[in-house]
């Protein structure tokens, strides 16, 4: 008699361990690379010779390769695998940073952000694939929020030795170092990255695809057939991956919750507090590590309650993004600046908008099809980068416009142009409240209805 599939050919804990410990390392280093710039901002305005849209320019640029590339990314992460991708992506992340280092010419800093950005572009998808292969699904989700944690403690990197570090070496030794880091992050995926043997335990098929946090199977009608031309399987995997509603619901609840984290994070945060706020670059470094503290304190909790209650993540999404349009109303609002408790009273709540955002890649596993994931999970990835480019790009045009010719801005400057963040906020909401109702409805057509509130509670469901 055959064993069971929960043990037959599968690798102890441990090893599951030590590579989810790797990709997770591997992340961490994206994410330094993605976010230097950040508390570079100042340095970066003198050394290139530009005023906010030049900036502006900078990050769009990483952003929009890094979003455009999320498809064909997922793709090859289905065809390819998490080891090569997660190498590739090291190595080009590095050279990115290689020629940032050597250069301080605007045309030649924009090809490294390129570069950055498509390095980029597979790491966390990468990262994701391994933790749904090798945890069971009632773990995935909290496992998946403890990537997102660990990995953004690379944001605390750059707020504090990165920052550091430009500050006592300069702008040369400081990128050139994180070249460095890339190449032992690829050194790291060739050591311990890989997928699970085909006779490792899979996930269970649920009675109806996302309801109960499980992932959906592979149709026979959706794999491709002996005979198909070459171009024709990857056009199928990526109309199949994203078609599902649910999948659409992800794509908006990570562009809701990320983008405006990611705004101040990436460029925005330390010139507004600096040059609007009166802060130190000290005080506004301390308020970057306090988002990355918030996003880790935050992460097990979002984790849990989206794997115990599936039938109610999107309320996590609506009421973090609720919670950050009033706290930005509270910045924005007074002419005068903010003390420093209410800035990090701010900070708190965009810190929670990370870990809700990844609610998205919940939605992605339980709702994509088996074999396309990394394509689904890819799409999802889009949404809060390109709603980063959106917000990041509205700033830099809206300070261009109401204080040209300068790159030292007023408080008031600030405000006006901060306010056009609303514009991305409007749309995802709006996104997700049409996804949520177009999944609900399929699902209740599979026989899956989400009940009432006050039911589930008086019959002690999962919600």
């Amino acid at each position: 008699m055959s064993q069971p599939a929960t043990t037959r050919g599968s690798l102890t804990p441990r090893t599951a361990w030590i590579i989810f410990a790797a990709a997770a390392f591997i992340y961490f280093v994206a994410v330094v690379q993605r976010t230097a710039l950040g508390v570079a901002g100042v340095e970066a305005l003198d050394r290139f010779g530009v005023e906010a849209l030049g900036l502006s320019a900078l990050s769009v640029v990483q952003i929009t390769v890094y979003a455009s590339l999320q498809l064909p990314a997922g793709a090859l992460l289905d065809r390819l695998g998490p080891k090569r991708m997660l190498l590739a992506g090291s190595l080009i992340m590095g050279l990115g940073q290689l020629l940032l280092a050597f250069t301080d010419q605007l045309g030649w800093a924009l090809a490294a952000r390129v570069l950055i950005g498509a390095g980029d572009a597979p790491v966390f998808i990468a990262a994701t694939r391994l933790v749904s292969e090798w945890f069971p699904p009632r773990r995935a989700p909290l496992m998946v929020q403890v990537t997102g944690t660990l990995g953004q403690v690379g944001q605390l990197a750059s707020a504090i030795p990165v920052a550091w570090l430009l500050h006592q070496q300069g702008w040369t030794t400081t990128f050139a170092t994180l070249a460095a880091l890339g190449l032992l992050a690829g050194a790291m995926s060739l050591w311990q990255v890989r997928m699970p043997p085909e006779n490792h335990a899979h996930h269970p098929v649920p009675s109806a695809t996302g309801a109960s946090g499980e992932v959906a199977p592979a149709s026979p009608a959706h794999r491709p057939h002996e005979g198909d031309s070459p171009a024709e399987p990857v056009a199928l995997r990526m109309r199949d991956a994203i078609r599902p509603s649910g999948v659409k619901l992800g794509f908006w609840t990570h562009w809701t919750g990320l983008f405006s984290a990611n705004t101040v994070a990436l460029l925005w945060g330390v010139p507004f507090f600096v040059q609007g706020q009166g802060l130190t670059t000290a005080q506004a470094s301390g308020l970057l590590t306090l988002l990355v503290m918030t996003n880790i304190a935050a992460a097990p909790v979002i984790g849990t309650l989206t794997a115990r209650h599936p039938l109610r993540r999107s309320w996590l999404i609506l009421g973090g993004a609720t919670a950050i349009a009033v706290t930005w109303a509270a910045i924005l609002l007074p002419s005068n600046p903010r003390p420093l408790w209410q800035l990090a009273g701010l900070i708190v709540v965009l810190g929670l908008g990370g870990p809700v955002a990844l609610v998205g890649m919940d939605y992605a596993r339980t709702f994509g099809i088996r074999g396309r994931l990394g394509t689904a999970t890819g799409f999802v990835n889009i949404g809060g980068f390109a709603a980063t480019v959106v917000s990041v790009a509205l700033i830099g045009a809206a300070l261009q416009i109401v204080s040209p010719g300068t790159s030292d801005y007023s408080l008031d400057d600030y405000r006006i142009a901060l306010a056009t963040m609303a514009v991305p906020w409007t749309i995802g909401v709006a996104g997700i409240l049409h996804s949520r109702r177009r999944t609900r409805a399929q699902m209740a057509d599979a026989g899956v209805t989400v009940p009432p509130l006050r039911k589930a509670l008086r019959e002690g469901r999962r919600l």
